[in-house]
């Protein structure tokens, strides 16, 4: 098997000594901050170093006081599980615990299932957890030796990776009921996280796939009684004995086929472009067809399929025989899945959750039970023969949405990855400290699930450009209908003036200023750029003037002088004559051309009608052309 360690960013701010960033392994327990950030102070205990003990026996706390820096405690790796110090850090009022290697080694993901146990208090953890080098944790321990203040930033922002605007996710999980609080609380997960998957799927933002894990019978084991009960298609698909006790109750087998009937559920449902129907059944099932009721059959799952209006004979028809001394091609694909390919690790932990091709850390695992102790860690294929399994998973639906809206690209984020019982808004207090148009209420601040982004807007079509912290400016056609384009407007004695235009902010006529801020009257009277001539009398009026001539003149504005009023009648009177006596020449000599053409064409005709009865004078005589014949 291959198993894949998972790294955050750690970055030192102070001293300058050890300031910049260094790698650290996601413990795989406890509740990463997925997409976020934390910023704290690191502490080195005097005593308990290893955080195997309560730091109560040792009368030391380390509960933040107000206005404090969270605290980040360095401990050295040995002596007891890595969960347990985590446990006894969590309980000391630390934020998160650094654990340094105690050999010069690659970084391992902390609580690997070899090495973990079935404390109580596990799915209690949930501080973040880090493994970092040696070499790193003994240059931390000789700064807060020193008496240096050592800060700290654990970024989980690119823990994820965010190829596209689509998550794409897979939950490896189990249909067993009867494994005790555990197996409860992934059903109480499951019924708490479907309304967002389901959100989520339909609305297209993520990819999700459920898968199940199932192991072979070693062939010496087939026609064992274990291997009977807990195993279909002749030993080729198993499942652990959900009472762990082969006399009583379900058998594993029964898992196994309940788990092949889940993968079949998701299958008819993607056909039919209803993939989230998974969530519905899963949940209905969990309800309506518990073990402890004797209610985990086929006939109770037929009825949970009916009720959501899938095919069941297509999901008979996925399910095939599991008698057939033949493989399943389902449960082979989920045989084949289970081995890591790429960045992704082998899965041999229940539950798992895979984004983004990443193993989502948070969970725990815990050693098989007894009757597995004929179970090898060797491969035949692409299963493995029984590997260690956890009933003990722990997800929690605040933890696991994070951990799906850090995998979306920034600023491409669903509503449902903003709201506030996973993240802060962030421009709600002093806009994120972006540009904000108070007047117009708009904002350059974007709310992201990792923080914020200061971006000019689009608003109504209208693109502004600017840095997004200090200046945007709305740009193009109707950039005016935005606020007046942010350019100077105001409003007087029902008389509007604007300075915003398609290229700008610019005064209008009759007003000087930048456009933006302010625009002032020109006052074309004191100036002296209007009204200029003898006889004017000039009034500034707002954004234009007025001119008029005393003693009976009248202004003529394109030229900008007075007139006399009678000599301006006499002009209008002899310009009417003059009018008058043109149009009547005109009718006079049109009469006269009218007459001619008429005479000219009468005569004509005349001549014509005349030429056919008698010669003119100017024609010769007619030739007689007639033979006589003698007689």
């Amino acid at each position: 098997g291959r198993f894949v360690v998972e790294k955050n960013s750690l970055k030192v701010t102070a001293p300058d000594s050890l300031k910049g960033s260094y790698e650290c392994a996601i413990g795989n327990f406890g509740v990463p901050q997925y997409g976020g950030t934390m910023v704290g102070v690191v502490a080195y205990p005097k005593s308990n170093r290893k955080a195997c003990k309560s730091f109560d026996d040792f009368d030391i706390s380390y509960k933040a006081k107000p206005g404090s820096l969270p605290t980040f405690l360095l401990v050295d790796r040995g002596d007891c599980f890595f969960t347990k110090k985590a446990w006894n850090a969590q309980n000391a009022g630390v934020a998160a615990i650094l654990v340094a290697d105690d050999k010069d080694e690659p970084l391992i993901t902390m609580d690997t299932p070899e090495e973990s146990g079935r404390a109580d208090y596990l799915e209690n953890i949930t501080i973040p957890s880090a493994l970092i080098t040696k070499s790193f944790g003994d240059r931390l321990r000789k700064a807060v030796d020193g008496g240096h203040m050592v800060n700290v930033n654990l970024d989980w922002r690119e823990s994820l990776p965010h190829p596209d605007e689509r998550v794409e996710y897979e939950f490896w999980t189990n249909s067993n009921d009867e494994c005790g609080p555990k197996c409860d609380s992934q059903i109480d997960f499951v019924k708490s996280f479907k309304g967002p998957a389901q959100i989520l799927e339909k609305k297209g933002y993520t990819q999700f796939t459920p898968h199940y894990i199932t192991w072979y019978c070693p062939e010496a084991f087939t026609l064992s009684k274990q291997c009977k009960s807990q195993c279909i298609n002749h030993g080729r698909y198993c499942a652990p004995d959900p009472e762990q006790d082969f006399s009583k109750g379900y058998d594993g087998k029964d898992v196994v086929v309940q788990n092949l009937r889940q993968v079949c559920v998701y299958k008819v449902a993607k056909e039919n472009k209803k993939p989230w129907l998974w969530w519905d059944y899963v949940t209905d099932f969990a309800i309506r067809c518990p073990m402890k009721e004797k209610k985990y059959t086929k006939e109770c799952a037929d009825g949970v399929i009916k009720s959501l209006g899938l095919d069941h004979k297509a999901i008979d028809k996925c399910i095939g025989d599991p008698n057939a001394d033949e493989e399943n091609h389902v449960l082979k694909a989920e045989q084949d899945a289970q081995i890591g390919k790429g960045a992704r690790g082998d899965v041999t932990i229940l539950p798992t959750l895979v984004i983004n091709n990443r193993q989502y850390r948070g969970v725990c695992s815990v050693k098989p039970p007894k009757q597995f102790s004929i179970a090898t860690s060797k491969l035949r294929g692409s299963g493995c023969a029984y590997p260690n399994i956890c009933f003990a998973g722990k997800l929690d639906k605040g933890a696991v949405l994070k951990a799906l809206c850090a995998g979306f690209q920034e600023t491409t984020e669903p509503a449902v990855c903003l709201s506030e019982d996973i993240q802060t808004n962030e421009c709600l207090e002093n806009n994120g400290g972006c540009w904000h148009d108070k007047a117009a209420n708009i904002s350059a601040c974007k709310d992201t699930f990792r923080g914020r982004v200061c971006e000019c807007p689009v608003v109504k079509g209208v693109k502004f450009v600017g840095d997004g912290y200090t200046h945007c400016e709305a740009s193009g056609s109707g950039r005016c209908e935005i606020n007046n384009g942010g350019c100077w407007k105001e409003t007087r004695n029902g008389r509007t003036h604007s300075a915003c235009t398609d290229g700008g902010c610019k005064c209008p006529d009759g007003f000087k200023g930048d456009g933006v801020h302010k625009c002032e009257d020109v006052d074309e009277c004191k100036e002296r750029t209007a009204c200029q001539c003898k006889e004017c009398k000039c009034n500034n009026t707002w954004g234009s003037y007025e001119c008029g001539c005393g003693g009976g003149f009248l202004y003529m504005k394109e030229h900008d002088t007075c007139i006399s009023k009678d000599a301006g009648a006499r002009v209008g009177w002899n310009f009417l004559w003059f009018l008058l006596f043109g149009l009547a020449a005109v009718g006079i000599a049109g009469y006269a051309v009218y007459k001619y053409r008429i005479r000219s064409y009468m005569d004509s005709e005349i001549r014509a009608i005349m030429a056919q009865y008698m010669p003119l004078d100017n024609q010769g005589e007619i030739p007689n052309h007639s033979h006589h014949i003698e007689m």
